[in-house]
C-alpha cells in the first residue's frame, strides 16, 4: 500500500523512538567501554614503563658515588661484604668490555673493619701505614681525596681472574669508627 510504513524487521512491528534511543545509547556505551578500558590500561602501563626506564637511566648514568648500599648481587660479585650497621655507605659501579669496578665507602666500627677484612681473606695486620693503594685515577672517578688528618693505611688483595682484586684504604681519623674505601676490580 502506498504511503504505509514499511514493516520492521521483527515481524511487522516498528520500533518506537524511545526504544531506538535506548538501544543506540546502550550500543554506544558498550563500544566506549570495549575501547576505552583497554586504551586506558595501555596509557597507564606505558607511563609506568617509561618511569621505570627513567629510574634505571638515572641510576646507570650517575657520575660519582650514589648514597646507599650496592645490591646484594653487586656485593657478592665484587666480593665487598659491607659489615652490618655501617653508616655513610655509598657506591659507584663502572663497566666496560675489559674490566668492571665497584667503588664503595662506608663508616664502620673496629669490629666491623676486622670482620670485613676477614671476609675478604685478609687481616688488619696486612694494612700498611700511609699506603694509599687506590690509584689516583680511581680516586678521581668518584672524587675521593685522601687529604684528611688520617692516619691512613691500605692494602691490595689480588686474586686470580675472574675473582675480583680489592684495593682498600682505611682512614682512622676517628679511632673508634674507621672510614673504609674499597675499589673492587674484576676482569671477565
Amino acid at each position: 500500500m502506498p504511503g504505509a510504513p514499511e514493516p520492521g524487521r521483527d515481524g511487522g512491528r516498528t520500533e518506537d523512538r524511545r526504544h531506538m534511543i535506548r538501544r543506540r545509547w546502550l550500543t554506544a556505551t558498550i563500544i566506549v567501554l570495549l575501547i576505552g578500558i583497554p586504551a586506558g590500561y595501555l596509557v597507564i602501563s606505558a607511563n609506568q614503563s617509561r618511569n621505570s626506564g627513567r629510574d634505571k637511566e638515572d641510576k646507570y648514568s650517575a657520575t660519582g658515588l650514589t648514597e646507599g648500599w650496592p645490591s646484594k648481587v653487586q656485593r657478592r660479585l665484587y666480593d665487598v661484604p659491607i659489615p652490618p650497621y655501617s653508616a655513610e655507605v655509598a657506591y659507584y659501579e663502572t663497566n666496560n668490555w675489559r674490566t668492571s669496578r665497584l667503588y664503595v665507602q662506608f663508616l664502620t666500627s673496629n669490629e666491623g673493619l676486622a670482620k670485613f677484612l676477614k671476609q675478604i681473606g685478609t687481616t688488619e695486620s696486612k694494612l700498611k701505614p700511609k699506603d694509599l693503594t687506590i690509584s689516583k685515577r680511581d680516586r678521581n672517578v668518584v672524587g675521593w681525596e685522601f687529604t684528611g688528618p688520617g692516619p691512613w693505611s691500605g692494602l691490595t688483595r689480588e686474586q686470580k681472574d675472574p675473582a675480583p682484586t680489592q684495593d682498600v684504604v682505611v682512614d682512622r681519623a676517628n679511632p673508634e669508627h674507621p672510614m673504609v674505601y674499597v675499589v673492587s676490580t674484576t676482569t671477565p
